[in-house]
Protein backbone atom coordinates (compact mmCIF):
# COMPACT_ATOMS: atom_id res chain seq x y z
CA UNK A 1 0.00 0.00 0.00
CA UNK A 2 1.38 3.40 -1.03
CA UNK A 3 2.72 5.54 1.82
CA UNK A 4 0.43 8.54 2.30
CA UNK A 5 0.60 11.40 4.79
CA UNK A 6 -2.76 13.18 4.64
CA UNK A 7 -6.37 12.50 3.69
CA UNK A 8 -5.86 14.87 0.74
CA UNK A 9 -3.09 12.65 -0.62
CA UNK A 10 -5.22 9.56 0.03
CA UNK A 11 -8.17 10.92 -1.95
CA UNK A 12 -6.13 12.22 -4.88
CA UNK A 13 -4.30 8.91 -5.18
CA UNK A 14 -7.56 6.96 -5.32
CA UNK A 15 -9.24 9.31 -7.83
CA UNK A 16 -6.24 8.93 -10.16
CA UNK A 17 -5.97 5.13 -9.82
CA UNK A 18 -9.64 4.12 -9.66
CA UNK A 19 -11.51 6.94 -11.45
CA UNK A 20 -13.98 4.69 -13.33
CA UNK A 21 -14.60 2.26 -10.46
CA UNK A 22 -17.66 2.46 -8.21
CA UNK A 23 -16.73 3.95 -4.83
CA UNK A 24 -20.14 4.07 -3.11
CA UNK A 25 -23.67 2.92 -3.89
CA UNK A 26 -27.13 3.10 -2.40
CA UNK A 27 -28.85 -0.27 -2.58
CA UNK A 28 -31.31 0.04 -5.43
CA UNK A 29 -30.18 3.61 -6.05
CA UNK A 30 -27.27 5.63 -7.38
CA UNK A 31 -23.69 4.51 -7.97
CA UNK A 32 -20.89 7.01 -7.44
CA UNK A 33 -17.57 6.47 -9.22
CA UNK A 34 -14.31 7.70 -7.78
CA UNK A 35 -14.23 10.42 -10.47
CA UNK A 36 -17.75 11.60 -9.55
CA UNK A 37 -16.76 11.35 -5.90
CA UNK A 38 -13.93 13.83 -6.50
CA UNK A 39 -16.24 16.25 -8.35
CA UNK A 40 -18.76 16.22 -5.50
CA UNK A 41 -15.99 16.91 -2.99
CA UNK A 42 -15.08 20.05 -4.94
CA UNK A 43 -18.76 21.05 -5.13
CA UNK A 44 -19.19 20.89 -1.35
CA UNK A 45 -15.96 22.76 -0.80
CA UNK A 46 -17.18 25.60 -3.01
CA UNK A 47 -20.37 25.89 -0.93
CA UNK A 48 -18.42 25.94 2.35
CA UNK A 49 -15.95 28.52 1.04
CA UNK A 50 -18.83 30.63 -0.29
CA UNK A 51 -20.23 30.75 3.25
CA UNK A 52 -17.08 32.26 4.67
CA UNK A 53 -15.43 29.11 6.04
CA UNK A 54 -11.65 28.90 6.28
CA UNK A 55 -9.07 26.20 6.93
CA UNK A 56 -9.29 25.16 10.57
CA UNK A 57 -13.03 25.81 10.88
CA UNK A 58 -15.24 23.01 12.25
CA UNK A 59 -17.98 21.43 10.14
CA UNK A 60 -20.48 18.97 11.59
CA UNK A 61 -21.68 15.89 9.70
CA UNK A 62 -25.01 14.70 11.08
CA UNK A 63 -26.31 12.22 8.58
CA UNK A 64 -27.48 8.71 7.94
CA UNK A 65 -25.21 6.52 5.79
CA UNK A 66 -25.10 7.42 2.09
CA UNK A 67 -22.46 8.16 -0.59
CA UNK A 68 -22.56 11.87 0.23
CA UNK A 69 -21.50 11.15 3.81
CA UNK A 70 -18.02 10.28 2.53
CA UNK A 71 -18.20 13.20 0.10
CA UNK A 72 -18.88 15.56 3.02
CA UNK A 73 -16.08 14.09 5.13
CA UNK A 74 -13.43 14.43 2.43
CA UNK A 75 -14.67 17.85 1.30
CA UNK A 76 -14.12 19.16 4.82
CA UNK A 77 -10.82 17.48 5.65
CA UNK A 78 -9.08 17.95 2.29
CA UNK A 79 -9.79 21.70 2.44
CA UNK A 80 -7.90 21.91 5.74
CA UNK A 81 -11.12 22.21 7.75
CA UNK A 82 -12.07 19.93 10.63
CA UNK A 83 -14.85 17.34 10.29
CA UNK A 84 -17.06 16.73 13.32
CA UNK A 85 -19.08 13.53 12.68
CA UNK A 86 -21.82 13.11 15.29
CA UNK A 87 -23.70 9.89 15.97
CA UNK A 88 -27.35 10.14 14.86
CA UNK A 89 -28.80 8.56 18.01
CA UNK A 90 -28.09 11.51 20.31
CA UNK A 91 -31.17 13.40 21.44
CA UNK A 92 -31.98 16.82 19.98
CA UNK A 93 -30.82 18.54 23.16
CA UNK A 94 -27.56 16.57 23.13
CA UNK A 95 -26.99 17.44 19.48
CA UNK A 96 -27.49 21.15 20.16
CA UNK A 97 -24.93 20.98 22.98
CA UNK A 98 -22.35 19.07 20.94
CA UNK A 99 -22.64 21.41 17.95
CA UNK A 100 -22.22 24.41 20.24
CA UNK A 101 -19.27 22.77 22.02
CA UNK A 102 -17.53 22.03 18.71
CA UNK A 103 -17.83 25.70 17.65
CA UNK A 104 -18.95 24.49 14.24
CA UNK A 105 -19.68 27.04 11.52
CA UNK A 106 -21.41 24.67 9.09
CA UNK A 107 -23.52 21.53 9.04
CA UNK A 108 -24.15 18.74 6.54
CA UNK A 109 -27.31 16.94 7.58
CA UNK A 110 -29.85 14.35 6.44
CA UNK A 111 -33.55 15.16 6.46
CA UNK A 112 -34.79 13.25 9.51
CA UNK A 113 -31.90 14.35 11.70
CA UNK A 114 -32.36 18.00 10.73
CA UNK A 115 -35.73 17.98 12.51
CA UNK A 116 -33.99 17.15 15.81
CA UNK A 117 -32.14 20.47 15.88
CA UNK A 118 -33.36 23.66 17.49
CA UNK A 119 -33.96 26.80 15.41
CA UNK A 120 -31.29 28.55 17.49
CA UNK A 121 -28.66 25.98 16.50
CA UNK A 122 -29.55 26.22 12.80
CA UNK A 123 -29.49 30.03 12.94
CA UNK A 124 -26.01 30.03 14.52
CA UNK A 125 -24.43 28.30 11.48
CA UNK A 126 -23.00 29.99 8.39
CA UNK A 127 -24.50 27.32 6.14
CA UNK A 128 -26.57 24.13 6.40
CA UNK A 129 -26.34 21.64 3.51
CA UNK A 130 -28.62 18.68 2.82
CA UNK A 131 -26.50 15.56 2.39
CA UNK A 132 -28.96 13.69 0.16
CA UNK A 133 -28.75 16.09 -2.80
CA UNK A 134 -26.09 18.58 -1.60
CA UNK A 135 -28.64 21.37 -1.71
CA UNK A 136 -28.41 24.40 0.62
CA UNK A 137 -31.05 24.42 3.39
CA UNK A 138 -30.01 27.77 4.89
CA UNK A 139 -27.13 30.22 4.60
CA UNK A 140 -26.48 33.29 6.76
CA UNK A 141 -23.00 34.28 5.50
CA UNK A 142 -22.02 34.89 1.85
CA UNK A 143 -18.43 36.13 2.11
CA UNK A 144 -15.57 34.14 0.54
CA UNK A 145 -13.43 31.90 2.72
CA UNK A 146 -10.16 30.10 1.97
CA UNK A 147 -8.76 26.58 2.08
CA UNK A 148 -5.28 25.15 2.60
CA UNK A 149 -3.65 21.85 1.78
CA UNK A 150 -3.53 20.01 5.10
CA UNK A 151 -0.26 18.95 6.68
CA UNK A 152 0.15 15.56 8.42
CA UNK A 153 0.10 17.13 11.88
CA UNK A 154 -3.04 19.22 11.18
CA UNK A 155 -6.26 18.38 12.99
CA UNK A 156 -8.60 16.41 10.71
CA UNK A 157 -11.55 15.34 12.87
CA UNK A 158 -13.18 15.71 16.25
CA UNK A 159 -15.17 12.59 17.15
CA UNK A 160 -17.49 12.74 20.14
CA UNK A 161 -17.53 9.59 22.26
CA UNK A 162 -20.86 7.94 22.92
CA UNK A 163 -20.91 8.76 26.63
CA UNK A 164 -21.26 5.21 27.96
CA UNK A 165 -19.71 6.01 31.35
CA UNK A 166 -19.69 9.82 31.34
CA UNK A 167 -20.49 12.84 29.23
CA UNK A 168 -19.25 12.72 25.61
CA UNK A 169 -15.71 13.95 24.97
CA UNK A 170 -14.36 15.30 21.68
CA UNK A 171 -11.54 13.03 20.48
CA UNK A 172 -9.10 14.87 18.19
CA UNK A 173 -7.29 13.05 15.39
CA UNK A 174 -4.77 14.43 12.92
CA UNK A 175 -4.43 13.52 9.26
CA UNK A 176 -1.37 11.50 10.12
CA UNK A 177 -3.07 9.42 12.84
CA UNK A 178 -5.91 8.46 10.49
CA UNK A 179 -3.69 7.61 7.53
CA UNK A 180 -1.33 5.53 9.66
CA UNK A 181 -4.34 3.61 11.00
CA UNK A 182 -5.40 2.77 7.43
CA UNK A 183 -1.94 1.40 6.72
CA UNK A 184 -2.09 -0.75 9.86
CA UNK A 185 -5.51 -2.17 8.89
CA UNK A 186 -4.14 -3.21 5.49
CA UNK A 187 -1.51 -5.33 7.25
CA UNK A 188 -4.24 -7.27 9.08
CA UNK A 189 -7.21 -7.41 6.73
CA UNK A 190 -6.11 -6.65 3.16
CA UNK A 191 -8.72 -5.61 0.59
CA UNK A 192 -8.42 -4.16 -2.91
CA UNK A 193 -10.33 -2.77 -5.92
CA UNK A 194 -12.05 -6.11 -6.47
CA UNK A 195 -13.64 -6.07 -3.00
CA UNK A 196 -17.10 -4.86 -2.06
CA UNK A 197 -18.59 -4.07 1.35
CA UNK A 198 -22.10 -3.69 2.72
CA UNK A 199 -22.35 -0.95 5.34
CA UNK A 200 -24.77 -1.46 8.26
CA UNK A 201 -23.04 0.52 11.04
CA UNK A 202 -23.14 4.33 11.45
CA UNK A 203 -20.36 6.10 9.54
CA UNK A 204 -20.13 8.63 12.36
CA UNK A 205 -18.64 5.89 14.55
CA UNK A 206 -14.88 5.58 14.13
CA UNK A 207 -15.04 1.81 13.51
CA UNK A 208 -17.20 2.10 10.39
CA UNK A 209 -15.61 5.40 9.35
CA UNK A 210 -12.04 4.08 9.40
CA UNK A 211 -12.61 0.52 8.12
CA UNK A 212 -15.76 1.00 6.10
CA UNK A 213 -15.08 4.36 4.46
CA UNK A 214 -11.49 5.62 4.69
CA UNK A 215 -10.08 2.15 4.11
CA UNK A 216 -12.45 1.56 1.19
CA UNK A 217 -11.40 4.81 -0.50
CA UNK A 218 -7.70 4.14 0.13
CA UNK A 219 -7.84 0.70 -1.51
CA UNK A 220 -10.23 1.38 -4.39
CA UNK A 221 -12.87 -0.98 -3.02
CA UNK A 222 -16.61 -0.20 -3.02
CA UNK A 223 -19.28 0.09 -0.34
CA UNK A 224 -23.06 -0.16 -0.52
CA UNK A 225 -25.41 1.61 1.90
CA UNK A 226 -28.95 0.78 2.95
CA UNK A 227 -31.90 3.20 2.92
CA UNK A 228 -33.57 1.40 5.85
CA UNK A 229 -32.32 0.14 9.25
CA UNK A 230 -30.60 -3.27 8.95
CA UNK A 231 -33.38 -5.45 10.32
CA UNK A 232 -33.34 -9.12 9.28
CA UNK A 233 -36.01 -8.50 6.62
CA UNK A 234 -33.86 -5.75 5.08
CA UNK A 235 -30.37 -7.13 5.69
CA UNK A 236 -30.69 -10.68 4.35
CA UNK A 237 -32.01 -9.67 0.89
CA UNK A 238 -29.31 -6.97 0.74
CA UNK A 239 -26.59 -9.50 1.50
CA UNK A 240 -27.87 -11.79 -1.24
CA UNK A 241 -27.95 -8.93 -3.75
CA UNK A 242 -24.63 -7.23 -2.94
CA UNK A 243 -22.72 -10.43 -2.09
CA UNK A 244 -20.07 -8.50 -0.15
CA UNK A 245 -16.56 -9.88 0.16
CA UNK A 246 -16.07 -7.96 3.40
CA UNK A 247 -18.68 -7.23 6.04
CA UNK A 248 -18.15 -5.12 9.18
CA UNK A 249 -20.37 -6.05 12.10
CA UNK A 250 -20.56 -5.70 15.86
CA UNK A 251 -20.77 -8.84 18.05
CA UNK A 252 -24.46 -8.21 18.76
CA UNK A 253 -25.41 -9.00 15.15
CA UNK A 254 -23.65 -12.36 14.88
CA UNK A 255 -24.62 -13.29 18.45
CA UNK A 256 -28.32 -12.73 17.65
CA UNK A 257 -28.00 -14.79 14.48
CA UNK A 258 -26.32 -17.61 16.41
CA UNK A 259 -28.85 -17.72 19.25
CA UNK A 260 -31.99 -17.31 17.15
CA UNK A 261 -31.06 -19.37 14.09
CA UNK A 262 -28.51 -21.91 15.30
CA UNK A 263 -28.43 -22.51 19.05
CA UNK A 264 -32.22 -22.42 19.46
CA UNK A 265 -32.73 -25.04 16.72
CA UNK A 266 -30.02 -27.38 18.00
CA UNK A 267 -31.44 -27.31 21.52
CA UNK A 268 -35.15 -27.38 20.66
CA UNK A 269 -35.69 -31.04 21.59
CA UNK A 270 -34.06 -33.58 23.88
CA UNK A 271 -32.75 -35.45 20.80
CA UNK A 272 -31.05 -32.39 19.34
CA UNK A 273 -29.71 -31.31 22.74
CA UNK A 274 -28.08 -34.73 23.19
CA UNK A 275 -26.39 -34.41 19.81
CA UNK A 276 -25.37 -30.82 20.40
CA UNK A 277 -23.87 -31.55 23.80
CA UNK A 278 -21.45 -34.04 22.25
CA UNK A 279 -18.29 -32.30 21.04
CA UNK A 280 -17.85 -34.30 17.82
CA UNK A 281 -21.44 -33.93 16.62
CA UNK A 282 -21.54 -30.29 17.73
CA UNK A 283 -18.59 -29.48 15.45
CA UNK A 284 -20.30 -31.34 12.61
CA UNK A 285 -23.55 -29.43 13.16
CA UNK A 286 -21.65 -26.14 13.32
CA UNK A 287 -20.02 -26.95 9.97
CA UNK A 288 -23.40 -27.50 8.34
CA UNK A 289 -24.85 -24.35 9.93
CA UNK A 290 -21.78 -22.36 8.86
CA UNK A 291 -22.34 -23.28 5.21
CA UNK A 292 -25.96 -22.11 5.45
CA UNK A 293 -24.86 -18.89 7.15
CA UNK A 294 -22.29 -18.20 4.43
CA UNK A 295 -25.02 -18.66 1.81
CA UNK A 296 -27.30 -16.27 3.73
CA UNK A 297 -24.47 -13.71 3.80
CA UNK A 298 -24.10 -13.81 0.03
CA UNK A 299 -21.67 -16.69 -0.34
CA UNK A 300 -18.31 -14.93 -0.09
CA UNK A 301 -18.31 -12.65 2.97
CA UNK A 302 -15.35 -12.32 5.33
CA UNK A 303 -16.62 -10.96 8.64
CA UNK A 304 -14.78 -8.28 10.55
CA UNK A 305 -16.10 -8.18 14.10
CA UNK A 306 -15.35 -5.21 16.34
CA UNK A 307 -16.81 -2.68 18.74
CA UNK A 308 -17.11 -5.01 21.73
CA UNK A 309 -15.98 -8.42 23.00
CA UNK A 310 -17.36 -11.39 21.08
CA UNK A 311 -19.09 -14.10 23.10
CA UNK A 312 -16.77 -17.13 23.21
CA UNK A 313 -19.57 -19.59 22.50
CA UNK A 314 -20.33 -17.72 19.28
CA UNK A 315 -16.67 -17.50 18.35
CA UNK A 316 -16.30 -21.26 18.88
CA UNK A 317 -19.14 -21.71 16.40
CA UNK A 318 -17.27 -19.60 13.82
CA UNK A 319 -14.10 -21.63 14.40
CA UNK A 320 -15.91 -24.98 14.11
CA UNK A 321 -17.78 -23.78 11.04
CA UNK A 322 -14.51 -22.60 9.42
CA UNK A 323 -16.29 -19.31 8.74
CA UNK A 324 -13.76 -16.63 7.65
CA UNK A 325 -13.63 -13.87 10.24
CA UNK A 326 -11.39 -11.29 11.84
CA UNK A 327 -11.66 -9.65 15.25
CA UNK A 328 -10.40 -6.21 16.10
CA UNK A 329 -9.92 -4.43 19.40
CA UNK A 330 -9.68 -0.69 19.64
CA UNK A 331 -11.09 2.61 20.81
CA UNK A 332 -12.20 5.91 19.32
CA UNK A 333 -9.03 7.37 20.79
CA UNK A 334 -6.83 5.01 18.72
CA UNK A 335 -8.72 5.48 15.41
CA UNK A 336 -9.64 2.64 16.29
CA UNK A 337 -7.61 -0.59 16.02
CA UNK A 338 -5.02 -1.57 18.62
CA UNK A 339 -5.00 -5.34 18.05
CA UNK A 340 -6.52 -7.85 15.70
CA UNK A 341 -6.55 -11.43 14.52
CA UNK A 342 -7.82 -13.15 11.41
CA UNK A 343 -8.83 -16.76 10.90
CA UNK A 344 -7.45 -19.35 10.89
CA UNK A 345 -4.68 -17.78 13.06
CA UNK A 346 -7.06 -16.95 15.92
CA UNK A 347 -7.17 -17.85 19.59
CA UNK A 348 -10.53 -18.32 21.28
CA UNK A 349 -11.33 -15.33 23.50
CA UNK A 350 -8.38 -13.24 22.31
CA UNK A 351 -8.41 -9.97 20.40
CA UNK A 352 -5.17 -10.91 18.67
CA UNK A 353 -1.67 -9.43 18.89
CA UNK A 354 -0.90 -5.74 18.60
CA UNK A 355 -1.19 -4.19 15.14
CA UNK A 356 2.06 -3.70 13.24
CA UNK A 357 3.53 -0.30 13.99
CA UNK A 358 2.36 0.06 17.58
CA UNK A 359 3.38 -1.23 21.00
CA UNK A 360 1.29 -2.61 23.87
CA UNK A 361 2.16 -3.18 27.52
CA UNK A 362 0.42 -3.75 30.84
CA UNK A 363 0.58 -1.24 33.69
CA UNK A 364 -0.17 -1.88 37.36
CA UNK A 365 -0.03 -5.65 36.89
CA UNK A 366 -1.58 -7.84 39.56
CA UNK A 367 1.19 -10.34 40.46
CA UNK A 368 -1.31 -13.14 41.07
CA UNK A 369 -3.57 -12.79 38.03
CA UNK A 370 -0.89 -11.28 35.71
CA UNK A 371 -3.57 -8.80 34.61
CA UNK A 372 -3.11 -5.08 34.26
CA UNK A 373 -4.30 -2.02 32.39
CA UNK A 374 -3.59 -2.16 28.67
CA UNK A 375 -1.63 0.91 27.55
CA UNK A 376 -0.53 1.57 23.98
CA UNK A 377 2.03 3.59 22.06
CA UNK A 378 0.60 4.17 18.60
CA UNK A 379 0.95 6.69 15.76
CA UNK A 380 -2.86 6.62 15.46
CA UNK A 381 -3.47 7.87 19.02
CA UNK A 382 -5.55 10.97 19.60
CA UNK A 383 -3.80 14.31 19.89
CA UNK A 384 -6.08 15.15 22.84
CA UNK A 385 -9.64 15.82 23.93
CA UNK A 386 -11.12 19.00 22.47
CA UNK A 387 -11.19 21.84 25.03
CA UNK A 388 -10.50 19.35 27.83
CA UNK A 389 -6.82 19.47 28.90
CA UNK A 390 -7.58 17.71 32.21
CA UNK A 391 -9.00 14.63 30.46
CA UNK A 392 -6.11 14.71 27.98
CA UNK A 393 -3.54 14.68 30.77
CA UNK A 394 -5.32 11.80 32.53
CA UNK A 395 -5.44 9.76 29.31
CA UNK A 396 -1.67 9.39 28.97
CA UNK A 397 1.06 7.94 31.15
CA UNK A 398 4.04 10.07 32.11
CA UNK A 399 6.05 8.48 29.29
CA UNK A 400 3.35 9.20 26.67
CA UNK A 401 1.47 5.91 26.37
CA UNK A 402 -2.32 6.01 26.00
CA UNK A 403 -4.32 4.45 28.85
CA UNK A 404 -7.09 2.32 27.33
CA UNK A 405 -8.93 1.79 30.61
CA UNK A 406 -9.22 -1.91 29.71
CA UNK A 407 -7.95 -4.69 31.94
CA UNK A 408 -6.42 -7.81 30.49
CA UNK A 409 -3.36 -9.94 30.00
CA UNK A 410 -0.95 -10.79 27.18
CA UNK A 411 0.02 -14.42 26.57
CA UNK A 412 3.39 -15.80 25.51
CA UNK A 413 2.52 -15.31 21.81
CA UNK A 414 1.61 -11.65 22.29
CA UNK A 415 -2.15 -12.23 22.02
CA UNK A 416 -4.21 -9.79 24.10
CA UNK A 417 -7.11 -11.03 26.23
CA UNK A 418 -9.56 -8.41 27.52
CA UNK A 419 -11.13 -9.04 30.93
CA UNK A 420 -13.20 -5.88 31.31
CA UNK A 421 -13.22 -2.12 31.81
CA UNK A 422 -11.21 -0.74 34.73
CA UNK A 423 -14.13 1.55 35.59
CA UNK A 424 -16.51 -1.41 35.66
CA UNK A 425 -14.39 -3.75 37.79
CA UNK A 426 -15.86 -4.68 41.16
CA UNK A 427 -13.57 -5.53 44.10
CA UNK A 428 -14.89 -8.56 46.00
CA UNK A 429 -15.05 -8.85 49.82
CA UNK A 430 -11.66 -10.57 49.91
CA UNK A 431 -10.03 -8.28 47.37
CA UNK A 432 -10.89 -10.36 44.28
CA UNK A 433 -11.18 -8.58 40.92
CA UNK A 434 -14.65 -9.23 39.55
CA UNK A 435 -15.35 -8.35 35.92
CA UNK A 436 -19.09 -7.85 35.34
CA UNK A 437 -18.64 -8.25 31.56
CA UNK A 438 -17.57 -11.87 32.06
CA UNK A 439 -20.64 -12.68 34.15
CA UNK A 440 -22.86 -10.88 31.63
CA UNK A 441 -21.47 -12.93 28.77
CA UNK A 442 -22.67 -16.05 30.62
CA UNK A 443 -26.05 -14.47 31.43
CA UNK A 444 -26.59 -13.55 27.80
CA UNK A 445 -26.16 -17.15 26.65
CA UNK A 446 -29.35 -18.07 28.50
CA UNK A 447 -32.22 -18.52 26.06
CA UNK A 448 -34.51 -16.20 28.05
CA UNK A 449 -32.03 -13.32 28.41
CA UNK A 450 -31.84 -10.57 25.81
CA UNK A 451 -29.34 -8.34 27.61
CA UNK A 452 -28.02 -7.83 31.12
CA UNK A 453 -25.70 -5.92 33.38
CA UNK A 454 -24.20 -6.96 36.71
CA UNK A 455 -23.99 -4.36 39.47
CA UNK A 456 -22.95 -4.26 43.10
CA UNK A 457 -25.82 -3.49 45.48
CA UNK A 458 -25.32 -3.50 49.25
CA UNK A 459 -22.13 -5.52 48.90
CA UNK A 460 -23.71 -8.21 46.71
CA UNK A 461 -23.66 -8.93 42.98
CA UNK A 462 -27.05 -8.41 41.37
CA UNK A 463 -27.92 -9.24 37.76
CA UNK A 464 -30.31 -6.86 36.02
CA UNK A 465 -31.90 -8.80 33.17
CA UNK A 466 -34.11 -7.79 30.25
CA UNK A 467 -35.92 -10.89 28.98
CA UNK A 468 -35.92 -11.96 25.36
CA UNK A 469 -39.37 -11.08 23.98
CA UNK A 470 -39.62 -14.01 21.56
CA UNK A 471 -38.57 -16.55 24.19
CA UNK A 472 -41.06 -15.15 26.71
CA UNK A 473 -43.90 -15.21 24.19
CA UNK A 474 -43.08 -18.80 23.32
CA UNK A 475 -43.15 -19.69 27.01
CA UNK A 476 -46.54 -17.98 27.37
CA UNK A 477 -47.91 -20.03 24.47
CA UNK A 478 -46.72 -23.23 26.14
CA UNK A 479 -48.34 -22.23 29.43
CA UNK A 480 -51.63 -21.30 27.77
CA UNK A 481 -51.71 -24.74 26.19
CA UNK A 482 -50.92 -26.35 29.53
CA UNK A 483 -53.53 -24.28 31.39
CA UNK A 484 -56.00 -24.67 28.51
CA UNK A 485 -56.73 -20.95 28.24
CA UNK A 486 -56.83 -18.36 25.45
CA UNK A 487 -54.98 -15.05 25.20
CA UNK A 488 -58.14 -13.29 26.31
CA UNK A 489 -58.14 -15.37 29.50
CA UNK A 490 -54.46 -14.71 30.25
CA UNK A 491 -55.16 -12.01 32.85
CA UNK A 492 -56.86 -14.63 34.99
CA UNK A 493 -53.48 -16.30 35.47
CA UNK A 494 -51.42 -13.28 36.51
CA UNK A 495 -50.41 -14.80 39.85
CA UNK A 496 -49.40 -18.09 38.23
CA UNK A 497 -47.40 -16.20 35.56
CA UNK A 498 -45.58 -14.10 38.16
CA UNK A 499 -44.73 -17.29 40.05
CA UNK A 500 -43.38 -18.84 36.83
CA UNK A 501 -41.22 -15.77 36.23
CA UNK A 502 -39.79 -16.09 39.73
CA UNK A 503 -38.94 -19.71 38.93
CA UNK A 504 -37.34 -18.53 35.71
CA UNK A 505 -35.16 -16.02 37.57
CA UNK A 506 -34.08 -18.76 39.98
CA UNK A 507 -33.20 -21.00 37.02
CA UNK A 508 -31.10 -18.20 35.50
CA UNK A 509 -29.40 -17.63 38.86
CA UNK A 510 -28.56 -21.32 39.15
CA UNK A 511 -27.42 -21.47 35.51
CA UNK A 512 -25.01 -18.54 35.85
CA UNK A 513 -23.58 -19.52 39.22
CA UNK A 514 -22.79 -22.99 37.90
CA UNK A 515 -20.57 -21.47 35.22
CA UNK A 516 -18.65 -18.69 37.04
CA UNK A 517 -16.06 -18.82 39.78
CA UNK A 518 -17.05 -18.67 43.43
CA UNK A 519 -16.51 -14.97 44.02
CA UNK A 520 -18.35 -14.00 40.81
CA UNK A 521 -21.61 -15.66 41.80
CA UNK A 522 -24.66 -13.42 41.77
CA UNK A 523 -27.11 -13.21 44.67
CA UNK A 524 -30.22 -12.16 42.78
CA UNK A 525 -31.71 -11.79 39.32
CA UNK A 526 -33.87 -8.69 38.88
CA UNK A 527 -36.08 -8.20 35.84
CA UNK A 528 -35.54 -4.98 33.93
CA UNK A 529 -38.88 -4.56 32.15
CA UNK A 530 -37.66 -1.95 29.67
CA UNK A 531 -34.64 -2.22 27.42
CA UNK A 532 -31.53 -0.74 29.00
CA UNK A 533 -30.75 2.89 28.25
CA UNK A 534 -27.98 2.82 25.67
CA UNK A 535 -25.40 5.09 24.14
CA UNK A 536 -25.62 6.03 20.45
CA UNK A 537 -23.35 3.02 19.76
CA UNK A 538 -25.86 0.67 21.49
CA UNK A 539 -23.73 0.15 24.59
CA UNK A 540 -25.56 0.14 27.93
CA UNK A 541 -25.04 3.33 29.92
CA UNK A 542 -23.86 1.55 33.03
CA UNK A 543 -23.53 4.62 35.19
CA UNK A 544 -27.32 4.94 35.20
CA UNK A 545 -27.64 1.55 36.92
CA UNK A 546 -24.47 1.13 38.98
CA UNK A 547 -25.66 3.33 41.83
CA UNK A 548 -29.17 1.98 41.98
CA UNK A 549 -30.36 1.00 45.46
CA UNK A 550 -31.45 -2.58 45.99
CA UNK A 551 -35.13 -3.05 45.27
CA UNK A 552 -35.39 -0.02 42.98
CA UNK A 553 -36.58 -1.17 39.56
CA UNK A 554 -37.67 2.17 38.15
CA UNK A 555 -36.40 3.17 34.73
CA UNK A 556 -33.38 5.46 35.11
CA UNK A 557 -33.33 8.83 33.42
CA UNK A 558 -30.36 10.82 32.22
CA UNK A 559 -29.57 14.14 33.74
Amino acid sequence: MKALNTLYELLQNSIEKFSDKIAFSMLGGEDVTYAEFGKRVEEVQEMLLGAGLNAGDKVVILSSNMPNWGVSYFAITTAGMVAVPILPDFTGQELDKLIAHSEAKALLVSDKLFTKLSKETVASLNIVIRTKNLGIISQTVTEQGSKLLPKPEDLAVIIYTSGTTSQPKGVMHTHQSLVRQIQMIYGLYPIGPEDSMLSVLPLSHTYECSLGMLYVVATGASNTYLEKPPTASVLLPALRKVRPTAFLIVPLIIEKVYRSQIYSKFTSTAFWRALYNTAFTRRYLHRIAGKKLMKAFGGRARLFIGGAKLDEQVEQFLIDAKFPYAIGYGLTETAPLVAGQISPATKLGATGPAMNGLSVRLDNVNPETKQGEIVVKTPSALSGYYKNPEATAEAFTEDGWYRTGDLGYIDEDGYIFIKGRLKNMIVGPSGENIYPEEIESVLNTNAYVSESIVTEQDGQLVALVHFDTDAIEKLKDELMEKWEITRDEWNQKVDEWNARKEELKKDILKYVNSKVNRFSRISEVVEEENEFVKSPTSKIRRFLYNNRKKGNTSQPTEK
